[in-house]
């Protein structure tokens, strides 16, 4: 019985939740409100369980990556279960502790390129029901003149009461309000119900149960795809000013400006991985761009591969001429070499700077360099401190860095640092058909700069905790937005000063305001959340630390996570520092939940979800890595591992039951090239081959590819492919670049998980690992490296003392009648986290298993895979 809560990755997305064996998901609703572009929204799932058994129910979210969980809580026959912000250590100790009772347990799980996903599932009794309510806020980003929110909607069966609900307060009135909606047909087009008038707007959607039916007997659903609203405000003055209860939101977006000129730099890869597709794209996205660039803009193009090569050795000017000349220059742009990722962004800001100091480009004008990369720099200098350090010393804040890091290879974490140190940000390009889009919208967001040097002044006596106030650039169609609290409670009133350097002259004014004046502009708002501006200070002053604790080391970086923790804990917000805890008592059959909010990192990883039942404990046995074997040894709560070493080229026996007749054996692969300097080579399992003889079934696994074979017929999958196939005695899910699930003949399960590294690494090479779900279901015969462990395994330690490693302390291990020597020590379990691995603490049994294997280890080489 599983009770997962998920967690996973950016836009204003919502639920999804699944109907399981007489189930029926009788009520959805999502109401949002939104004051002052800050959102509040809960989401609400109910369901009933129409059988006479229990069964389990689940409730998914997508939510935007930018939002912050506030509260979870589940309502079981009219008992409510609240969920607990904790910091995530402490969040962390108490769901293991649930986990180690054999209660339930949740867990972090990946989502698409922009959203998050939480997810629960309870076991419900017979006749009983479950409510389930998630609350996020949000505050909602301006870009291109409008705020967006976007709601994914995916129920995935008929719902009879399915609701939508936006309530939108905006004190300087609505200017238009949209909504639309992916799957929207002409008939549900009706369905949309949208109001505005002044300061209000409203949107409701709520389909009948025939108007969701893909036809007029079908039982599925066509509510699948995204829901989006728009909207803006007046703008009578550039900027508004809020003040309620001791805090103050400024909002800062004038119009009718004419835009700066730009100086527009593009640092772009052209290394060997970006072959193919990525180059191909990256061609048509600036091929695009190009038609974009106004004539008072100057440009350039510098290309890294092993090699630095610029386009022309200065900023060029926006001519047609030249424009023709380098859409040539564009769609002759090949790959080649390696990548000199220090040498082209070093080249680009020499460029910039010979501009300004020879006074080439006009003086108000905007400058920027946007670069793009697929790999890690591995020509010239390499190591990322040191890059980081040379480019933040080079440009010396004068214009922003943006960082776009192309597909999955790339060392994101340092594009996003050096971006962020250099008044820039990073962006993911996502390697899917649309990434040229990606490209160029990202472009779309930074081409249109309308003022330089914003600062916003506020008296320095008066104002604690304020946000960012100074930005480097203001774009067309955004919005700045800082926040702040008095030092005294009771101050009502507040004077600000702006300024900021436009294409033309000076842009300076001064704006008063007081907290009457608020009151008055809300004062026909019925539905406000009445704290939303402190709530609003609290949230955008915790993105922003994050932020900076992103580069930041040392004591600095200590000082922003206890800020951060302080400020989530106190406000009840789940950030990358703390975690949601929801339980049941012991009374109702424990179960236990953890939300997290995860890094970009993690996020492009999906968590499995292995090992623990609550009936019966599933111990797993595996082999990943170099290789280490780990085996679970349950009733000492403890793990035993060791290692095999053998050459490229052998395959080891690793399962071999000769009652269901399954088998499981790997073959060894090494290094790109052999270390003359190591006394042994290292080696990984680049292939597996998992047997059914009975069945007549053969697996084979490679890090390219997936092959069925029944009888003599072949059929061939990708890792590239995501499938779920079900035939007799087997079913196998492949989970796209990341791992396969396998059943055969209703015995034991494994799951084998895909590591893939940089592609152009000069050393390692994709392998697989192997991990053992079920292992009770095969026969007592059952052998192998593995296999062998299957059945119970006793052991006692003594004699506990210092080794050579003072962090792993020697001992005897007392074993099957023997007494070894072993070191305490860990080994890499990547079922959680596939990309970095957890360590998980055993005692490690030396000289390839010597004393715990039977026999020795050179007996389970076997002559194939099969």
């Amino acid at each position: 019985m599983w009770w997962q809560c998920f967690v996973k990755g950016l836009f204003f997305s919502f639920f999804n939740p699944q109907v399981v064996n007489g189930i029926e998901i009788y009520s959805m609703k999502i109401d949002s409100k939104v004051t002052s572009r800050f959102a509040r929204n809960v989401i609400t799932s109910q369901a009933v369980n129409r059988g006479n058994v229990h069964k389990e129910v689940f409730f998914d979210v997508e939510l935007p990556k930018t939002a912050f969980i506030t509260n979870f809580s589940m309502t079981i026959d009219g008992v409510t279960y609240p969920g607990y912000i904790k910091e995530k250590e402490a969040a962390k100790q108490e769901y293991e502790k649930a986990v180690s009772k054999g209660q339930t347990a949740g867990l972090v799980k990946a989502s698409g390129r922009k959203t998050e996903k939480f997810t629960v599932s309870v076991n419900i009794a017979a006749a009983s029901k479950v409510t389930f309510e998630l609350t996020y806020e949000e505050l909602l980003k301006r870009q291109f003149g409008k705020y967006e929110m976007f709601i994914k909607v995916k129920p995935k069966q008929l719902v009879k009461d399915f609701e939508i609900d936006i309530s939108i307060f905006e004190p300087q009135g609505i200017t238009e309000l949209e909504a639309e909606g992916t799957f929207i047909t002409n008939d549900l087009q009706n369905v949309i119900k949208k109001t505005f008038s002044d300061k209000k707007g409203h949107i409701s959607f709520k389909p009948t149960l025939d108007q969701q039916r893909t036809c007029a007997n079908c039982s599925q659903s066509l509510l699948d795809g995204d829901f989006t609203v728009k909207y803006d405000v007046k703008r009578t003055t550039p900027d508004n000013l809020q003040i309620v209860n001791g805090y103050f939101v400024h909002f800062f977006a004038p119009t009718n400006l004419p835009q700066l000129p730009k100086n527009i730099i593009f640092v772009i890869d052209i290394s060997g991985s970006m072959s193919g597709r990525e180059i191909e794209q990256t061609r048509e996205a600036l091929l695009k761009i190009l038609d974009d660039i106004r004539d008072d803009d100057f440009f350039n193009f510098i290309l890294f591969g092993s090699d630095v090569h610029t386009w022309k050795e200065k900023l060029i000017k926006a001519t047609p001429e030249n424009l023709d000349e380098a859409r040539k220059f564009v769609r002759g742009i090949d790959t080649e070499g390696m990548t000199n990722l220090y040498g082209g962004i070093m080249k680009g800001i020499e460029i910039l700077n010979a501009a300004h100091e020879e006074k080439f480009v006009p003086k108000r004008s905007a400058s920027i360099i946007i670069m793009l990369t697929d790999g890690q720099p591995n020509v010239g200098i390499s190591n990322t401190e040191d890059i980081r350090t040379h480019v933040k010393k080079a440009i010396e804040g004068k214009y922003p860095l943006y960082n776009l890091g192309f597909g999955y290879g790339v060392d994101y974490g340092f594009l996003e640092k050096m971006a962020l140190e250099n008044k820039g940000l990073a962006r993911r390009i996502y390697p899917d058909s649309d990434s040229a889009l990606q490209l160029q919208g990202f472009y779309d967001e930074v081409s249109n700069p309308m003022l330089m040097d914003v600062e916003l002044h506020y008296p320095e006596n008066e104002i604690s905790g304020l946000t960012k106030n100074s930005f480097k650039h203001f774009y067309d169609g955004s919005e700045i937005v800082v926040a702040g609290r008095f030092a005294d409670i009771n101050q009502n009133s507040l004077t600000v000063d702006v300024k900021g350097e436009g294409a033309n002259d000076v842009l300076s004014f001064t704006t008063q305001q007081d907290a009457e004046q608020t009151a008055k502009a809300f004062q026909e708002q019925e539905y406000i959340f009445g704290d939303y501006i402190e709530r609003l200070w609290a949230y955008l002053t915790i993105e922003q630390l994050l932020e900076k604790r992103t580069a930041a080391t040392g004591e600095e970086k200590e000082n922003l996570t206890a800020e951060v923790l302080d400020l989530s804990l106190k406000y009840k917000f789940v950030t990358p520092l703390t975690s949601m805890v929801v339980t049941k008592p012991e009374d109702y059959d424990n179960q236990a939940g953890i939300a997290d909010k995860t890094t970009e990192e993690y996020i492009l990883t999906e968590a499995l979800n292995l090992c623990i039942t609550k009936q019966t404990p599933v111990i797993c046995f595996t082999v990943d890595g170099d290789p280490h074997f780990i085996i679970s040894v349950p009733q000492k709560e403890d793990a035993i591992c060791f290692n095999i070493n053998e050459k490229p080229g052998d395959v080891l026996s690793l399962i071999n039951d000769p009652v269901t007749g399954i088998t499981v054996n790997g073959e060894l692969i090494g290094d790109k090239r052999a270390n003359s300097d190591a006394k042994s080579q290292n080696t990984y399992f680049g292939k597996l081959g998992i047997a059914n003889k009975y069945l007549n079934l053969k697996v084979t696994v490679t890090s390219e590819k997936i092959t069925v074979q029944n009888g003599n017929e072949k059929t061939p999958f990708t890792w590239l492919d995501s499938v779920t196939l079900q035939q007799e005695g087997l079913t196998l899910i492949i989970n796209k670049e990341k791992n396969l699930v396998l059943s055969m003949g209703g015995g034991a399960s494994f799951v084998v998980v895909l590591h893939q590294v940089w592609k152009k690494h000069p050393l390692h090479q994709d392998f697989l690992g192997l991990y053992t779900l079920k292992s009770h279901k095969l026969s007592e015969q059952t052998h192998g490296l593995l296999g062998q462990f299957f059945h119970p395994i006793d052991f006692t330690i003594l004699e506990i003392h210092p080794g050579s490693d003072p962090k792993k302390p020697d001992a005897t291990m007392i074993i099957k009648n023997k007494e070894l020597t072993v070191t305490r020590g860990w080994q890499k379990d990547y079922r959680k986290d596939p990309k970095h691995g957890i360590d998980i603490p055993c005692w490690f049994v030396h000289n390839n298993g010597a004393g715990l294997i039977d026999g020795v280890h050179t007996d389970y080489i076997v002559s194939s895979l099969f």
